[in-house]
């Protein structure tokens, strides 16, 4: 009964309001590339110091799960994470709106969110202090064995290239170990540019290379970016509650898989989506389908992630160790509220906690009509605008995002640089998806790796370390299975996944052989360095030598090859104007300032991505337009999230 008094607490009409204005700000800044729950989160600290402590946490949680949940938008409707949890959810979401089925597929991850959310939630009301426990029992090599579980997603990825795939992980596990080391203080692959001492931010990594290839794509052809009309009167809610019904064991596992996950300080959302996914795609009967919009994809993915909102929540209120950097800062607001946390916190302050925990469920809950309102209208404008303002508009999102993690110019270059890289990558089967799990996951796997290799040296028991703890064999043994089980089921099924995609053979040889001298550069840059600094880069890039070798073979032994100019390798004109454009907005933002330098990009763009006759009257209206979107979000930066704008010679 006193758990229902508190549940009450939580129903007053303040705590409502608070809770559906969170869902609401958190779902459309996750939906925004760049603006993640962190900044949403620590943005609006300050506020909930003049409300009560169980309100204010309650519009921090709100924000927090509502910003995971709208992360899931951009992922679907441009094939750009809005946050790093929803990496996995491109896989399929995409794809699916590509399709025709955008609005579907928002609707399964609507209520993927909310059962996962609410799985979650439940767990942090009922079982947080023995769950937190499972915390304790994980140390460095166990969260390296979970990065390299995640990995394992690249072997379901990359069917009939699984070795270009692993080349891609590591590429990103080699651009995660730039700048200071992670373990040792080493300095690692700078080349003297101060700007990347503190490493590739992975955010904007991640932006630029889902939203980049998008947007150099999206000005190929007049094709409608989404196609609405073979959905057009068909319900998709109802078509996603009796997918989700049908899928409810999959949404179950995953969420529970999720909260497991959230629980491990520092593994966060896109590990859970990821192990989730793998798992889903392994069970189900129709794994040749994912990766071409399955549902069971998306199902998977989005009640894992926003499990780990509840999930996160044990370890930082029972342990005082924030799983995520949000949950960092929810902790911070804790601190300042008077709130201590421990293991007494639910019984000394148990009115407070409990009354979160319920708010957090209840604005789980609003997310449902939140969701499918904001997402419904968000599919039709994104399939009914044209390109000429689409186009000019997701860039203007993809830079501003990039910039506003931490409001220097140099994360949108890096942005750019990695974009155009990924976009010409793929042209030769190189994925980008390989490459984000291994940035994301890289920094987890090298502080895992490095101090169980420390500890283990020390003890003379290295192997021991890495090999004998019984959760870290557990961890091998799936990881294992996740790798070789769809190569298996794929030979088996004899599927055309199964087939190697065909190669130019002179142009994928080039490619090797330029990722070869890359890796032999690299392992030159450390002579200087430390033993503890240079041993996980060291093996990542023998690695790479040694997947190039085995490709460069296959390469060679290859009898057919498709023709250069049918792999779309060369970029058309507007390709390459764009890609100009963007760069050249990139390099003069400080110089321009950013409202001038955004404005002159976003109309060049803009023209660009006219396909047809130019006329005076719908130009003028859309260069108002990019007035009006440049000038709302300078003002929403600068005015509202305080953020550094570059003035430029204007000011």
């Amino acid at each position: 009964m006193e758990l229902l008094s508190y549940l009450v607490e939580a129903l007053t009409p303040l705590n409502l309001m608070l809770a559906l204005i969170g869902v609401i700000a958190g779902t459309v800044i996750g939906a925004m590339p760049g603006l993640s729950a962190t900044m949403a989160v620590a943005v609006l600290v300050p506020f909930t110091y003049v409300m009560g402590p169980a309100s204010g946490l309650i519009v921090l949680g709100a924000i927090y799960t509502g910003a995971i949940y709208g992360g899931a938008f951009a992922a679907i409707l441009v094939n750009t994470p809005g946050t790093p949890s929803a990496i996995a959810t491109t896989f399929d979401g995409y794809p699916m709106a590509k399709q025709g089925k955008g609005a579907l597929a928002i609707s399964l991850a609507t209520l993927a969110s909310v059962g996962g959310g609410v799985v979650g939630g439940i767990a942090l009301l009922l079982l947080a202090p023995p769950l937190a426990e499972v915390a304790l029992a994980f140390g460095p090599a166990e969260y390296f064995w979970m990065a390299v579980f995640g990995l394992t997603l690249i072997s379901a990825l990359s069917i009939g290239n699984t070795v270009k795939g692993l080349i891609g992980a590591c590429i990103g596990l080699i651009l995660s170990t730039v700048g200071v080391a992670v373990v040792g203080g080493d300095v690692r692959f700078t080349f003297d540019q101060v700007s990347l001492l503190g490493g590739i931010d992975i955010t904007s990594a991640i932006i630029g290379l889902y939203c980049m290839p998008v947007i150099i794509d999206l000005v190929a052809s007049k094709t409608p970016h989404l196609n609405f009309a073979k959905v057009e009167g068909e319900s998709s809610l109802k078509t996603a509650f009796t997918l989700a019904a049908k899928r409810k064991f999959n949404l179950l596992r995953s969420s529970i898989i999720g909260t497991v996950v959230g629980i491990l300080p520092g593994a966060g959302g896109s590990i859970a989506g990821l192990v989730a996914y793998t798992e889903a795609r392994r069970s189900s009967k129709e794994s040749d389908k994912f990766g071409k919009g399955a549902p069971d994809g998306i199902i998977a993915t989005e009640s894992a992630n926003n499990a780990t909102v509840g999930g996160g929540f044990i370890p930082t209120l029972v342990l005082g160790i924030p799983g995520t950097p949000p949950d960092a800062i929810i902790l911070g607001a804790l601190l300042v509220q008077g709130i201590k946390t421990g293991p007494t916190l639910f019984t000394e302050q148990g009115s407070i906690v409990y009354t979160f925990i319920y708010g957090l469920l209840i604005a789980t809950l609003l997310m449902l009509p939140v969701g499918l309102v904001l997402g419904k209208y968000a599919y039709k404008s994104i399939a009914k605008t044209p390109k000429q303002l689409l186009v000019p508009t997701v860039a203007f999102l993809t830079v501003i995002g990039s910039y506003a993690i931490h409001s220097n110019p140099h994360d949108t270059f890096v942005m750019f640089a990695l974009g155009v890289l990924a976009w010409v990558l793929s042209k030769f089967g190189f994925s980008a998806s390989p490459i984000v799990l291994g940035l994301v996951l890289g920094k987890i796997a090298e502080q895992g790796f490095v101090q169980t290799y420390l500890i283990g040296s020390a003890q003379d028991r290295v192997m021991e370390m890495f090999f004998g703890r019984p959760i870290s064999i557990g961890i091998i043994i799936c990881a294992v299975f996740a790798l070789i089980y769809p190569l298996w089921m794929a030979r088996r099924k004899k599927s055309q996944e199964q087939t190697v995609a065909l190669d130019n053979k002179p142009a994928t040889l080039m490619v090797t052989l330029l990722i070869m001298a890359g890796s032999g550069v690299l392992l030159s840059q450390m002579d200087g360095m430390s033993k503890l600094g240079a041993v996980f880069p060291s093996y990542i890039l023998y690695a790479v030598l040694v997947l190039s070798g085995l490709l460069l073979i296959r390469l060679l032994r290859t009898k057919h090859s498709t023709p250069f100019l049918q792999l779309g390798v060369l970029p058309t004109a507007r390709q390459s104007a764009v890609v100009v454009t963007i760069g050249l907005w990139t390099l003069f933002m400080s110089t321009l300032g950013f409202a001038l330098s955004s404005l002159l990009a976003f109309t060049s763009i803009m023209l660009i991505a006219n396909f047809d006759k130019p006329k005076l009257v719908p130009m003028l209206r859309n260069v108002s337009v990019s007035v009006v979107i440049v000038a709302a979000f300078y003002l929403l930066m600068k005015e509202v999230l305080l953020l550094r704008m570059p003035a430029g010679i204007l000011f």
